[in-house]
């Protein structure tokens, strides 16, 4: 980041290793784009420097599209939305080894009608099973929080739904995470021809298959009821965290952590950790 905005006209205060914290897997030109963006934001405002709110203003539109402000809520949406965000970052502050929240938000962006931002604290470039189920159980979060509060579900959790089911299927094909032990299930592609879109051949029989299944369903739901527990125990804090946003729409890390406690979103985490380095 100090490479990228070496001629950009920053602002004393800009901290640039929150900045690097917020943007893990960014590669230079992603950082480059992030600066520039940073830069005609703060043109627009008619400002000669770059804050930090320029800054952190550009992650989300490089990560998610522009916000889209022509597109105006209604309040049960908004209401919807709310609560929905606020499951996520819920179960991502009291589940154990799960992600710091960063930023919480109902304001649309790309194709995202709102967004919570997670960041890990250490690089790592291994995951347990155990930390896969909690991620799990935070994708899920806005699921069972619409579920417990409002007695049913919407469309707005289809993408967390997907990427859930494809973290279930690679800890039982991929990783032999499952009772089903290790032994690699996925299947091969087979070559394109005659114009024929390419398949996944499987090198396993129907009955396996059937067995596949049902793994995948023992994990979401492990991973649901790991969700649907932290929310009844927080619903308390969920509430206040829901009607924050629906009131300020965007919440930072600094005011999301005065309302769960500030020891909840940075600490919990590590605190769990330690505990159980220590058991092993």
């Amino acid at each position: 980041m100090k490479i990228h905005t070496l001629k950009k006209p920053l602002e004393p205060k800009v901290n640039l290793k929150e900045v690097a914290e917020r943007t893990p897997g960014f590669s230079g030109a992603d950082l480059a784009n992030l600066a520039n963006e940073a830069a005609i934001l703060a043109a627009r405002k008619k400002k000669t420097t770059i804050s930090q709110d320029e800054l952190l203003e550009a992650i989300d539109k490089v990560l998610l599209g522009p916000e889209r402000k022509s597109y105006a809520m209604s309040a049960k949406e908004k209401e919807l939305g709310a609560y929905h965000e606020a499951g996520h970052a819920i179960t991502s502050s009291f589940l154990p080894e799960t992600e710091p929240v960063r930023k919480i938000s109902i304001v649309a962006r790309g194709q995202a009608g709102g967004y919570t931002i997670k960041t890990p604290s250490e690089e790592s470039r291994i995951k347990r099973k155990s930390q896969f189920v909690s991620e799990m159980a935070v994708l899920l979060g806005g699921y069972c929080t619409e579920k417990i509060i409002f007695g049913e579900v919407s469309t707005g959790a289809v993408n967390d739904l997907e990427r859930v089911s494809v973290y279930a299927r690679k800890l039982v094909k991929e990783f032999g995470m499952s009772s089903l032990g290790p032994v690699h299930f996925k299947g091969e592609k087979e070559h394109i021809f005659l114009g024929k879109e390419a398949g996944e051949t499987k090198n396993y029989s129907e009955e396996t298959a059937a067995k596949i299944d049902i793994e995948v369903a023992k994990f979401i739901k492990e991973a649901q009821e790991k969700a649907e527990k932290v929310i009844e125990q927080k619903k308390d804090v969920l509430e206040k965290v829901a009607k924050a946003l629906i009131e300020k729409e965007t919440l930072e890390k600094d005011d999301y952590e005065k309302i769960i406690g500030k020891e909840n979103n940075r600490e919990n985490n590590k605190a769990s950790k330690g505990k159980r380095r220590k058991k092993q």
